[in-house]
C-alpha cells in the first residue's frame, strides 16, 4: 500500500500508479535497505547463539533471549516471546535450530498483529470544513520538525491544503527549520516571535485552518523532556486551546522516537504517554541504526500503533508503517 492510498484527495496518474506491481518491489527494496543493519545485526548474533546446536533447548532459549534483549526488542517483549516458543516447543515436543528462523517470524508477527489490532490501517480523514489536526510531540532531536516537513510536504503532493503551527517557541532554530520545510513542501506556516506561548500559536493557527478552508493542520511543540507535570500542563493547555476552535480537535497526537536511541526511546514513550493522550508513534532513523528491534517492543509494550517509520533521509523515506512487510523485510519470506 503506498503512502496516501488511504486519504488521497486526487487521482495520481503517476508511473508508478500505472505500474503497482513495479512500485510495490520498489518499496518492498527500499524497506529491507533501511532495515538492512538491523537484519544484519540480529541474524548475525543469531548465528552465533545456534551455532553449532541442532535442537533448540533450554540453553538455546537462553542465548535467543540475550539475542532479543540486546537488539533493543526490550526484556518484556522478549519475555513473552520466549514464552510463546516454550509453548510451541512443548506441543510439538520438538524443534530444531533450523525452523528457529520461521518460528520466530510468525511469533513476532503475530505479536506485533495483536498489539495493532483493528487500528493497522487508519488513516488520515480529511472532511470538507473540518481540517484534521495533528499535534507532533517528541523530544529535541527525535526528528520531529523533520517529520512534520516530510508529512507536510507528501500531504500537499496528494493534494491536500496543509497549515502548520510553530508551537515550539522556545527554539528559534526549530521555528527557522520549520519555516524551510514549511516552503519546501508549500504549506502555509503560522508562527509568533520565539518565546510566545505555544497555546496561543496553536490557536491562531487553527483559525487561520479554518478561515483559509485547509484540510490538514500539523502543530509542532517544544520538545523538552522536563518534569512531568510542567509538560502535562503545557501540552493539555495546547489542546484545550485548540478545542475551543475546533471542538474534537487535537485529532490525533502522534509521538516521534528516535529509533536509533534504542531504550531510550522506550523511556521517552512512556514520559510522554505520561504527559498526554498518545495515539499515534512515529520510528524516526531506523536506517543508520542495528536497533530496529525497538519498533517491536514499542509496539507490544505501548499498544499505540506506529503509524510512520523513516528510513532515510529522502523526502518519500517517511513510510506508512505496515507490520506484515516490517516483519517480512526483518525475516524475509515466508518460503525462504
Amino acid at each position: 500500500m503506498g503512502f496516501f492510498d488511504l486519504f488521497k484527495k486526487k487521482q495520481d496518474t503517476s508511473a508508478a500508479q500505472q505500474q503497482p506491481e513495479v512500485a510495490a518491489e520498489a518499496e518492498k527494496r527500499e524497506l529491507e535497505a533501511g532495515l538492512e543493519k538491523t537484519k544484519s545485526g540480529f541474524f548475525s548474533k543469531l548465528t552465533r547463539a545456534i551455532a553449532g546446536r541442532s535442537t533448540v533447548d533450554a540453553e538455546v532459549l537462553d542465548e535467543l533471549e540475550e539475542v532479543l534483549i540486546t537488539s533493543d526488542v526490550g526484556v518484556e517483549t522478549t519475555v513473552k516471546i520466549i514464552e510463546r516458543i516454550e509453548a510451541r516447543i512443548a506441543r510439538d515436543k520438538y524443534m530444531n535450530t533450523s525452523e528457529l528462523h520461521s518460528i520466530l517470524r510468525e511469533e513476532i508477527a503475530s505479536l506485533m498483529e495483536e498489539s495493532h489490532s483493528s487500528e493497522q490501517n487508519f488513516g488520515i480523514e480529511v472532511k470538507p470544513g473540518t481540517p484534521y489536526v495533528m499535534m507532533v510531540v517528541g523530544v529535541n532531536g527525535a526528528g520531529k520538525t523533520t517529520t512534520i516537513g516530510k508529512l507536510a510536504a507528501q500531504l500537499v503532493r496528494a493534494g491536500n491544503k496543509v497549515v502548520i503551527g510553530a508551537a515550539d517557541t522556545f527554539r528559534a532554530a526549530a521555528i527557522d527549520q520549520l519555516a524551510v520545510w514549511a516552503e519546501r513542501a508549500g504549506a502555509t506556516m503560522v508562527r509568533q516571535q520565539m518565546g510566545s506561548d505555544p497555546a496561543s500559536v496553536a490557536y491562531d493557527t487553527l483559525r487561520s485552518a479554518v478561515a483559509s478552508g485547509a484540510d490538514v493542520v500539523l502543530i509542532d511543540t517544544a520538545g523538552r523532556l522536563h518534569n512531568k507535570v510542567g509538560l502535562m500542563n503545557e501540552l493539555t493547555k495546547i489542546r484545550n486551546v485548540m478545542a475551543k476552535v475546533i471542538p474534537d480537535a487535537p485529532h490525533e497526537v502522534m509521538l516521534v522516537l528516535d529509533g536509533s536511541t534504542g531504550q531510550n526511546a522506550f523511556e521517552q514513550a512512556k514520559q510522554f504517554t505520561q504527559a498526554t493522550q498518545v495515539t499515534s508513534l512515529t520510528i524516526t532513523k531506523l536506517d543508520g541504526t542495528a536497533k530496529g528491534g525497538v519498533v517491536i517492543g514499542i509496539s507490544d509494550r505501548f499498544h499505540i500503533p506506529v503509524r510512520y517509520i523513516g528510513i532515510g533521509e529522502g523526502i518519500d523515506q517517511l513510510k506508512m508503517f505496515d507490520r506484515k512487510e516490517f516483519v517480512r523485510a526483518m525475516f524475509g519470506d515466508e518460503k525462504q
